[in-house]
């Protein structure tokens, strides 16, 4: 063979081995590199590539090289690949690889990833017992992690010790029990990532497996042991070695005097020497004066780290704790423990905050991003951490972008060189200013005294004009405020008490008002000089809303702050958004702003009052919904730029889960829930009284004569005639009507309300408690009126348990729920929750739901949190969903059609998480699909339900998501969007699949793909929210009801499809609507009605009007309007109804009937704008529907503004909504949603007449 003389000659002589690295994301990518480096030194030919699932889930050309470099690897490890997001794009792409490479070692992921294992004569797929045994004890387990103490030894601690143990113990044992003993050393190399145990990890590999041409590479390795870092320790980049076990050894250790922050850091990121996120950090709070601790331990449970460093002898020794590994407290991508990780976190009691680097995007594209973090993102770093009672989530870093690109995040506009690295992680150096202002003054306001604390309360305004200022969803505002007020000073805050909750209302509402014409008294105004000096946006404000001061709240010179002062306390009103007419407009949109007035509101707390904290006072205000991201926000997002660094602590209500996330992510609230009111049954009342004594009567008149059965008859149907009530036209004939309206008497009887309002700091009532608690028996199948009253009057439970253990065992477990629902109840936690968050303590968080179905929910005053979203639907969900579609079917086909081809199906965010997923699950049964969960089982798409087991049809249905299921719920989109593909896609007969039928007969008329033509999902774009009907209703500035269905087209017409990403595409829109056989929306709440609040006919009456729109395109003249249903599920196993019955009920049960609207006008002023609100939605329900009866509107003249008294009343309780009230009843008449006669018009008219007088005496008395 000739000498080989030259270099070219010998590189080619040599032999190429190519070891490629698949990973999650790339907090190990510079340690790799660093490691090839010196691998292509001490292995000529080897070639060490790594590729991320972070880089390739949204980039196809790095998944074309991924995949390239697959197809020729010799060696191949995968990691950290749990979601199918994550592996399958790979999959095939590895199974195809796996017998023709050296070894496949796969590692830390997914089952299907795991089994692919081949390295010498072992195989994972083949392993069904030891060593998947050894595998599963080395997963963390929920059961070895929970317990009420956190354990010193953690399960974490143990697994990693039994992973260094078997290596040694397996050296000894011959044959496959080496290839297994590399296996779980490859693991060890991997947790302890640095680069050299990097390096030590591929040679050891090559060393073994090196095959063929390439075996001439094994002498050449050596690797070395596994070089093994503190599994628990402290990391500072200014400490020597940088990591260390002894917290003493970090710098400044020894000054006791500054304020201490615990840092939770990830241990792989500081081993791989990817840690200048951290350090930014580190820097930025030491410069705030705090002493940082910055922690790590081993295993993503942080609690070793927790008991070592932040505690001693069980008590706390830092102010605030700051997670900053984009996880929960305890586990990571794969799993988490919530009850484990609130243990110690109430041991802390500190201040808990969750930041995060963004790990699946570049900082310039997160920047770029109207979402902000991906679905991903926003599910693992996001929603789960809130799980363990996190606040403040928000991005501190991530990695730089390519070479020459700029981050947009913010004004400072960063642009990235060549020398940061695309693969290190690098801090925003704004949000990681902003994370360490927020934790300074947390830790500032938990060391303050009350008697020194400052603290603004705001209260919400909207809609402005309208009587309701100081109002909010369920709560009585002024009462639960003067509570509030008095256990503020009871606990030593500086507060001037008002005498009285009406000295209190009256200070606010009036005032000064008069004087400077506005709807509050103005405690302090701005001149316009100064806030053009102070407005750091004000290019941006301007640009929207004109000059300073612009037209709100303003006296053309002067910016007015509303409020009143009471000591050291600022009770504020928060201004409104600016478009009175059209609000919406506002919200999420791309170049908006808040006006002049909102913008200096919160720079005067902040700045000119200085205060330590704020307190939201309900649910809910404007700023959280102000424009930028969806979450993980940016110093160009408005509500970050308006909160800043305050501490916001924010009163809302418990049973909402999804405008409460948004509060928390996108004003860094932490919640502290209240009650909603407490439920009774409807009763009867006035002539439905008369009505029950007459169908008493005839049931007893069975030995009657025929002549005194007849009158009794005429009675009857005259009786309901005159209530409007379902009775045939003439009483001739057959008798069913009889037991029909006995039904629907005892349908209103029994029906469910809310009492009026929820008082922070005032229990309920022995009645009030009685009457929820039966509620809950009953919604339990439980029937034990007895014992509950025995509970309610005194008895012990002791007493109780002789009944309590003769019951079945789950009648047992439910008695027992309501005996700790009744302690509670009798508990006030709230006023305890509002203290402990205003004292910069730890406050605990708490699932949102209905009382009802989730007592749970009680004690109220934690922090709330939604579901994980990777568990939703929930297996309980996808059952109750069935059922809910079956019932739908059945109530369509009962009103005399068949199967309906089309439905058209609103999904909320709060709904959803309610109830476990149960709306979306019905989507999924109605097109009988169901969704497919991956080996953890975590949320990962649809799959088809055979036709043989469905048993009919499968359903096309349209949704229309709200924005907040939008910004909440992403992965659930995409199951939903899949359902739909799949579905039209799947080959079966048209004639019982009718999604694939509309999909082929859109694409024979429009062409196109079947991927374009099964989107059935639609929404807002990314950035906006709400379709708008609403608020052109409350504004009346509207001439015909198309414009109305128009509107819900042009915000709700983006399609989302599969990969989860919205675009318009009205034509697919406007032919799925025009096939719809039916609209629907589950009703999942006792104390919200479809007349309760406005968003039920912006979204249902929406797309009903819209729906109508588009068959008057088709058909013409021949188009008929779609029923609309609600299915109703708060009590028993559920009902459907037609609106119009819907309508009825709540009509007869709530505002007509005096057990409600005088439980609500107890409450004064608020009762009032609540009773205006019901009869604002009513005629939405009209304007969108025409399903309204006349007589509700005519009952409704009657109660309210037709009688004397009750209308003196309204208007002296609050002249404006009571004004409205009869503005909003003549505008009905005019739009010809009923018609009065001549003598009711006119008496409305005169009572109209009357209250604008009272109200406009008051305006001229402003005036004047």
């Amino acid at each position: 063979m000739p000498k080989l003389t030259t270099a070219a000659e010998r590189d080619q002589a040599r032999p190429t081995m190519r070891v490629v690295l698949l990973t999650m994301d790339h907090h190990v990518s510079s340690a790799a590199a660093r490691a090839a480096a010196g691998l292509r030194q001490q292995l000529p030919g080897l070639v060490f590539t790594t590729h991320t699932a972070a880089a390739w889930r949204d980039d196809e050309s790095a998944l074309h090289a991924c995949r390239e470099d697959i197809a020729t690897a010799d060696l191949v490890i995968c990691t950290m690949l749990f979601m199918e997001d994550h592996f399958l794009p790979v999959l095939d792409a590895l199974q195809a690889r796996r017998m023709q490479c050296d070894a496949m070692v796969c590692i830390m992921s997914a089952p299907p990833v795991m089994q692919l294992t081949r390295m010498g004569k072992f195989s994972m797929d083949a392993q069904s017992g030891g060593l998947m045994g050894l595998l599963k004890r080395l997963r963390p387990s929920q059961k070895e992690s929970d317990g009420k103490k956190a354990p010193q030894a953690t399960a974490g601690a143990k697994q990693m010790a039994m992973l260094r143990r078997l290596p040694k113990f397996l050296r000894f044992i011959p044959g496959t029990a080496q290839d297994v003993r590399v296996f779980f050393l490859v693991m060890q190399y991997w947790l302890a990532g640095s680069q050299e145990n990097m390096s030590s990890m591929v040679q050891l590999l090559v060393q073994r497996y090196a095959a063929g041409p390439r075996e001439k590479l094994r002498t050449l390795a050596r690797p070395g042991d596994v070089l093994e870092y503190p599994e628990v320790g402290v990391y500072h980049p200014r400490m020597k070695g940088r990591i260390a076990h002894d917290a003493r050894l970090l710098p400044g250790a020894k000054d006791a005097s500054k304020p201490r922050v615990g840092l939770l850091l990830l241990r792989s990121y500081l081993l791989a020497g990817n840690a200048g996120h951290y350090d930014a950090v580190i820097t930025a709070l030491e410069e705030k004066g705090l002493q940082v601790i910055p922690a790590f331990a081993s295993g993503l449970d942080a609690r070793p780290a927790i008991e070592q460093f932040f505690q001693s002898e069980g008590r706390s020794r830092i102010d605030a704790l700051v997670s900053l590994t984009g996880f929960s407290l305890v586990g990571g991508p794969a799993y988490n423990d919530a009850s484990a990780a609130e243990t110690v976190l109430t041991q802390l009691d500190v201040p808990y905050l969750a930041a995060h680097p963004v790990e699946f995007q570049s900082l310039d594209q997160w920047g770029a991003s109207s979402r902000g973090l991906l679905p991903v993102e926003n599910t693992i770093m996001v929603a789960i951490p809130e799980l363990d009672g996190s606040t403040g989530p928000m991005v501190f870093g991530g990695r730089a972008g390519a070479e020459g690109t700029t981050c947009h995040g913010c004004e400072r506009a960063c642009t990235f060189s060549a020398a940061q690295q695309a693969q290190d992680m690098f801090t925003c150096a704004e949000r990681t200013t902003m994370l360490a202002s927020r934790v300074e003054r947390l830790v500032s306001l938990r060391r303050k005294k009350q008697a020194e604390r400052k603290l603004a309360v705001v209260v919400f305004n909207f809609p402005p004009n309208a009587g309701a200022v100081g109002t909010a969803a369920y709560l009585s505002v002024f009462e639960s405020l003067f509570n509030t007020l008095k256990s503020l000073a009871a606990e030593g805050y500086q507060v001037e008490l008002p005498s009285s909750v009406d000295d209190l209302r009256d200070r606010l509402l009036h005032g000064n008002a008069m004087q400077y014409g506005m709807q509050a008294n103005v405690h302090h105004r701005i001149p316009a000089s100064q806030h053009v000096q102070q407005e750091r946006w004000l290019h941006e404000i301007e640009a929207q809303w004109g000059p300073a001061p612009g037209k709100h709240l303003t006296d053309g010179q002067h910016l007015m702050v509303l409020g009143v002062q009471l000591g050291q306390v600022l009770v504020a009103v928060q201004p409104g958004f600016g478009y009175e007419g059209d609000p919406m407009r506002l919200l999420f949109e791309s170049g908006f702003a808040p006006t002049h007035a909102f913008s200096a509101f919160y720079r005067y707390l902040r700045e000119d009052f200085k205060a330590d904290a704020v307190l939201h006072f309900g649910t809910h205000g404007a700023l959280e919904f102000m424009p930028g991201k969806q979450a993980g926000l940016s110093g160009k997002c408005w509500p970050d730029r308006l909160i800043a660094d305050l501490p916001n602590v924010y009163l809302y209500a418990s049973n909402n889960p999804s405008e409460g996330a948004l509060a928390k992510r996108r004003s860094a609230a932490t919640l502290v829930s209240y009650l909603t009111p407490t439920v009774s049954e409807s009763g009867l009342y006035k002539e439905l009284l008369d009505i029950k004594q007459s169908l008493d009567r005839w049931r007893q008149m069975e030995q009657a004569t025929s002549e005194e059965r007849q009158l009794l008859v005429e009675l009857l149907h005259q009786q309901a005639l005159s209530l409007s009530l379902k009775v045939p036209e003439s009483h001739e004939g057959s008798l069913d009507w009889i037991q029909s309206l006995q039904e629907q008497l005892l349908e209103i009887e029994y029906t469910l309300i809310p009492e009026g309002m929820h008082v922070v700091g005032q229990l309920p009532t022995p009645a009030q408690r009685l009457a929820t608690l039966k509620a809950m028996a009953k919604a339990m199948s439980l029937e034990q009126d007895d014992v509950l009253e025995q509970l309610v009057q005194g008895a012990s439970e002791a007493e109780l348990r002789k009944t309590l253990l003769q019951l079945p065992e789950s009648q047992q477990t439910s008695l027992t729920k309501l005996i700790e629902t009744h302690r509670l109840l009798q508990e006030d936690h709230e006023t305890r929750g509002l203290l402990r968050a205003l004292d910069g303590r730890y406050t605990p968080p708490a699932p949102a739901g209905d009382l009802m179905r989730m007592p749970e929910v009680l004690p109220t005053g934690r922090n709330l949190h939604g579901l994980d979203p990777f568990r939703l639907p929930t297996t309980f969900a996808v059952m109750e969903g069935r059922r809910q579609a079956d019932r739908l079917l059945q109530r369509y086909a009962d009103d005399g059609s068949g199967y309906p081809e089309t439905v058209a199906m609103v999904l909320w965010g709060t709904d959803n998480l309610k109830s476990e997923g149960g709306p979306m699950a019905q989507a999924m049964a109605l097109m009988g699909m169901q969704p497919r969960f991956d080996t953890y089982g975590r949320l990962a798409g649809a799959s088809l339900v055979p036709l043989a087991e469905l048993g009919r049809p499968r359903i096309d249905v349209v949704i229309t998501l709200s924005g907040i299921f939008r910004d909440l719920l992403p992965l659930q989109i995409r199951m939903l969007a899949e359902a739909s593909y799949l579905a039209a896609s799947a080959d079966e007969p048209e004639d019982m699949n009718f999604v694939r039928k509309h999909a082929l007969a859109f694409m024979a008329e429009h062409g196109g793909t079947m991927e374009t033509a099964s989107l059935r999902v639609f929404g807002n774009a990314e950035g906006a929210y709400g379709a708008n009907v609403n608020h052109l209703v409350d504004s009346s500035c509207w001439e015909n009801e198309d414009e109305l269905g128009n509107a819900f087209t042009q915000r709700k017409g983006f399609a989302y499809g599969r990969e989860g990403r919205p675009v318009r595409n009205n034509t697919v829109l406007q032919s799925t609507l025009a096939s719809v056989s039916l609209t629907y929306q589950n009703l999942d709440s006792v104390e919200l009605g479809v007349t309760s609040i406005d968003t039920y006919f912006d979204t249902l009456g929406g797309i009903s009007r819209a729906v109508l729109q588009a068959k008057h395109q088709q058909d013409g003249n021949a188009a008929v309007a779609p029923p609309v249903y609600i299915g109703d599920q708060t009590q028993g196993a559920g009902v459907v109804r037609s609106l119009n019955e819907q309508v009825a009920l709540e009509t007869r049960t709530r505002m007509l009937n005096p057990k409600w609207h005088e439980s609500m006008l107890q409450h004064g002023y608020e009762g009032v704008r609540q009773i205006e609100a019901h009869l604002t939605n009513t005629m939405g329900w009209s304007a969108t529907t025409g399903q309204v009866q006349p007589w509700v509107y005519q009952q409704l003249a009657q109660t309210f503004m037709l009688d004397p008294v009750m209308r003196e009343r309204l208007a002296k309780l609050n002249p404006t909504a009571s004004a409205k009230v009869a503005h909003r009843l003549l505008e009905a008449s005019r739009r010809q949603y009923w018609k009065p006669d001549a003598e009711t018009l006119n008496a409305l008219l005169q009572a109209g007449e009357e209250l604008e007088d009272r109200l406009e005496g008051v305006q001229q008395g402003v005036l004047a």
